[in-house]
């Protein structure tokens, strides 16, 4: 949050690897290294899950079908994820935070959030804290990080884009306003493309046109969410780092430009979503047993479809039980305007023995 006049704020760091998975390849195989790399499945119906920055120089990005990033860079190199190795640099990285601050939450296996308020070696500056962090998780690893540095959760995560890669940048208190007011909306975390493009129909394109409004005209307009951006305008998050903070569920959602109304555009849709919540799960090591589809039609109504199975389920029975509460949802007597994907009932990944290959529906 904004610190009170005369009180001591927090110090946050929120590091980000650069182009984690990509770059956990290129490091493992020097033929790799300077060329487009996607990180994913090649095949017709694959999706790309990371991408090299060479790669996202031509406009290739995560969660992008593989048909679609080949066609804008026809030199593009698919490789399959290796997630045990992913998962095993992670515990390195967690390892070198560790030595500064118990106080890590870990968003996915590449980023983290860490509050170096009070740590381990009583170093007074954060970004000197952030500097030792990324030189040692260089020399551990091989791989490059950059940090963002502020006083809250959310001008953390924003600084940290500002320098990468492998760069840092700081918000202060006294800077922190000023930042939120000149940075477009649509690059503010958690203002998707659908949000964005809501807010700029109602005169929204900057921080300074969000922090206009008054907390009753975002919340008419934006629900819950309302207090959230008339918080964040203001350069004031109150979330604390919550060290290993268990999640309920794990969920994807899209807002189409153009409303849907074929079964197989559907699908196509929801592939990627699929497979981006599927990326948290082998990020987290963890499985679901409950699959909840959201669609939200063209007049806005909304409808959830969901199933539950005994067992934790797998990729290819996660992606076979969302397209099937798809179906049932067909055939349509109006256009979707928005497909969701959550997976829930989590639990660690079960052992061999214990997977279910299948499930009966």
């Amino acid at each position: 949050m904004a610190p009170e006049r005369g009180a001591d704020p927090r110090k946050i760091i929120h590091v980000d690897m650069d182009a984690y998975y990509a770059s956990v390849e290129q490091r493992d195989n020097p033929e790799l290294r300077g060329k487009p790399l996607a990180v994913g499945g090649a095949a017709a119906r694959g999706v790309v899950a990371a991408a090299s920055y060479e790669a996202r120089a031509f406009g290739v990005r995560s969660a992008m079908p593989s048909v679609t990033a080949k066609r804008k860079c026809p030199e593009l190199i698919f490789v399959p994820p290796r997630f045990d190795v992913y998962r095993a640099v992670s515990a390195q990285i967690r390892d070198v935070f560790a030595e500064h601050t118990d106080l890590i939450e870990p968003l996915s296996l590449d980023e983290a959030y860490l509050d170096v308020t009070q740590n381990r070696l009583n170093i007074a500056s954060a970004s000197t804290i952030a500097e030792l962090i990324r030189a040692k998780i260089l020399e551990v690893t091989g791989l490059t990080a950059s940090a963002g540095i502020s006083y809250n959760k959310f001008l953390a995560k924003m600084a940290s884009d500002q320098n990468k890669p492998n760069g840092q940048f700081v918000i202060t208190p006294r800077h922190g306003p000023a930042f939120v007011e000149t940075l477009p909306v649509k690059k503010f975390h958690g203002v998707g493309p659908a949000t964005a493009a809501k807010m700029e129909g109602l005169g929204i394109e900057t921080g300074a046109d969000l922090r206009d409004k008054s907390l009753p005209f975002l919340q008419q307009h934006f629900g819950k969410a309302g207090l959230w951006y008339y918080q964040i305008a203001r350069a004031i998050d109150e979330r604390a780092v919550e060290p290993d903070r268990p999640r309920k569920s794990i969920g994807a959602e899209d807002t189409f430009a153009s409303d849907i109304v074929d079964l197989d555009a559907s699908i196509a849709e929801l592939k990627p979503l699929v497979a981006k919540v599927w990326g948290y799960c082998e990020d987290k090591g963890i499985r679901g047993r409950t699959v909840t589809l959201k669609v939200k039609f063209a007049d806005f109504q909304q409808i959830t479809r969901s199933r539950t199975v005994a067992l934790p389920i797998e990729y290819s029975d996660f992606e076979e039980l969302a397209g099937d509460l798809l179906r049932s949802v067909f055939p349509l007597r109006k256009g979707i305007r928005l497909l969701g994907i959550t997976l829930s009932s989590l639990g660690d990944v079960p052992l061999p023995d214990q997977r279910q290959l299948r499930f009966e529906l």
